[in-house]
């Protein structure tokens, strides 16, 4: 009988392709064993993937019992995808395989203020896509900082990048003449985490990155929450003092406003550890040194930060936390803060919960963008509307095969 199609089984399936990509070809049970599955739900799972001409059985090889196993490898050719992180003043781009890996990579100058900044993100892709492969290309995935409306229209609100009501989706599409997915960034590496990263151990977990922002991305069940309207785990903009200093959302006293870079450079300049042309790098430079200044401002923000994520694990309950972002390259000296602050504010019950800090390169965001589109096929939810029928119909018309 046929496994109905669930947020759990869909991440499983790509889990199947990103383990043959990572690891090279597996039996079927070496498949279940190493993803915690049942062998009933693999054979279920690779029938599915052969099906759609995204894996290959290979020879026979003896198993460790004596009984032969059939191999099963990836179809290389079937697909890749873009990934572009949209920041402020740059953009950053990858290429990937069907199993997630990224084959290519460039970051490029942007300018998010400009008055043609869609014709200039149009053109930055289609330079980086340009005709370097013969394998299809199956869509663009996109990761802003902001609100998105849903995936596949692709309307932004981003205060990071002065956006409002962008139809960064309709424009892209019309311009590059391909399937287009956008997505909050936070929102996209966590669908990354389910596929490739800790969270595809874990069915309920919380992501959420430091550095020039604050965010959050909510996973429930295997599923990332997305708010009614594309907002949930704005966490930088909590209100956490009273008469703070001004957020770019226009509040005072967010944890953004507290602990974003912008403001541990101010910090680091008002207490003379940096000079005023210096930024954030300098500012973790000294306290590599040891300056006694600029760890504590590291300190600060690990406590405030902890402070924060404790409330949310007490609302949320997740397994692990995870935390990704630029600022991780510093988190020995947030950690200083972070730790005692984050476990005395959680009640008894849940002082035990893992915290995961995982290593960060710019590149990781657009991994993320490009992890919509890889997800695409096996969205049991239609989370990315007429954009992942597209991305399907593309795959199958590779495979050979019919959408049935």
């Amino acid at each position: 009988m046929a496994i109905r199609p669930t947020a759990r089984t869909d991440v499983t399936r790509s889990a199947v392709l990103a383990h043959l990509g990572a690891h090279g070809p597996a039996s079927r049970a070496d498949l279940a064993r190493n993803l915690s599955v049942s062998p009933a739900l693999m054979t279920q799972l690779t029938k599915d993937l052969l099906g759609d001409g995204l894996i290959r059985e290979l020879a026979e090889t003896r198993s460790q019992g004596g009984r032969p196993a059939r191999m099963l490898g990836l179809v290389q050719s079937a697909g890749r995808a873009v990934g572009v992180k949209v920041a402020a003043d740059h953009l950053a781009l990858v290429e990937v395989g069907i199993d997630g890996a990224v084959s290519r990579a460039e970051s490029v100058a942007f300018d998010a203020s400009s008055a043609t900044m869609l014709s200039d993100l149009a053109a930055s892709i289609r330079a980086f896509i340009g005709s370097r492969s013969a394998t299809p290309l199956l869509g663009i995935g996109v990761g802003v900082p902001g609100d998105v409306d849903r995936q596949g229209t692709g309307v932004v609100h981003s205060a990071q990048l002065g956006w409002q009501n962008t139809p960064l989706g309709d424009v892209l599409r019309r311009e590059l003449g391909l399937p287009v997915l956008v997505e909050n960034n936070v929102t996209a590496l966590a669908i990354a985490e389910r596929l490739h990263g800790v969270g595809r151990q874990h069915e309920n977990f919380l992501v959420v990155t430091i550095g020039t922002g604050v965010g959050a991305a909510i996973v429930v069940d295997g599923s990332v929450v997305r708010g009614a309207r594309g907002g949930a785990g704005e966490i930088g903009h909590l209100p956490v003092v009273d008469g703070g200093p001004r957020c770019r959302c226009g509040n005072a006293g967010c944890l953004e406003a507290l602990v974003g870079e912008d403001a541990l450079v101010a910090r680091g300049r008002e207490r003379g550890v940096i000079g005023g042309a210096d930024g954030i790098e300098q500012l973790r430079d000294a306290a590599d040194r040891g300056d006694s200044a600029a760890t504590s401002i590291f300190g600060e923000a690990g406590h405030t930060l902890g402070r924060a994520l404790a409330g949310l694990v007490h609302t949320l309950d997740p397994e692990i936390v995870i935390v990704l972002g630029e600022g991780t390259a510093a988190w020995q000296h947030w950690s200083f803060g972070f730790e005692p602050a984050f476990r005395a504010s959680l009640m008894p019950s849940r002082r035990g919960v893992p915290v995961a800090v995982e290593t960060w390169q710019d590149e990781s965001w657009a991994q993320g963008a490009a992890a919509l589109v890889i997800s695409t096929p096996f969205d049991a939810e239609g989370v990315a509307g007429e954009q992942g029928t597209e991305v399907r119909r593309r795959l199958v018309e590779q495979a050979g095969g019919s959408d049935s």
